[in-house]
């Protein structure tokens, strides 16, 4: 199971916003950065020297910023949280995908990574063996909306 990062929710969005510029540019600066998660470059700055000082990322003044081992294995971590929880919103609680996307959004910062593991453990669970055909779905769903 994976290990919890412990850095604040603005500082796990900046590991998330590096690896999804570095995914999509194969690069990622201040400024993609700061556009991306709709901040100044100057708080950007000040986040990312202290990513660096953590060890998280490697920044060159004026140049790229990239995630160091330890930055790649706490953005996964996230992305892996958000993920989880999202399929758990949307496909469990049949939030439609903007909400689910929100709540996971929000959700993945402040729950453990070992609740992540066991909600995702539930929800293999409950698809394999309690939610195999479409009307256990509907059962759910009006169960949860309260027509049953």
């Amino acid at each position: 199971m994976p290990e919890d990062i412990n850095l604040s929710a603005a500082l796990e969005n900046y590991l998330e916003a590096i690896a999804a510029l570095k995914k999509e540019k194969k690069y990622a600066r201040v400024g993609d950065i700061a556009k991306l998660l709709d901040v100044k470059s100057s708080s950007v700055n000040v986040a990312i020297n202290f990513l660096a000082e953590q060890g998280f990322v490697i920044h060159e003044k004026y140049g790229y910023v990239d995630l160091t081992e330890k930055g790649e294995r706490a953005a996964a971590e996230v992305q892996r949280k958000h993920d989880i929880l999202f399929k758990f919103f949307n496909s469990l609680l049949f939030l439609d995908q903007s909400e689910a996307e929100k709540e996971a959004c929000e959700v993945e910062h402040c729950v453990s990574s070992e609740t992540v593991y066991k909600l995702e453990r539930l929800y293999v669970l409950l698809k394999k063996h309690f939610l195999t055909k479409p009307e256990d779905m509907e059962n759910l769903r009006n169960y949860l909306e309260g027509k049953q």
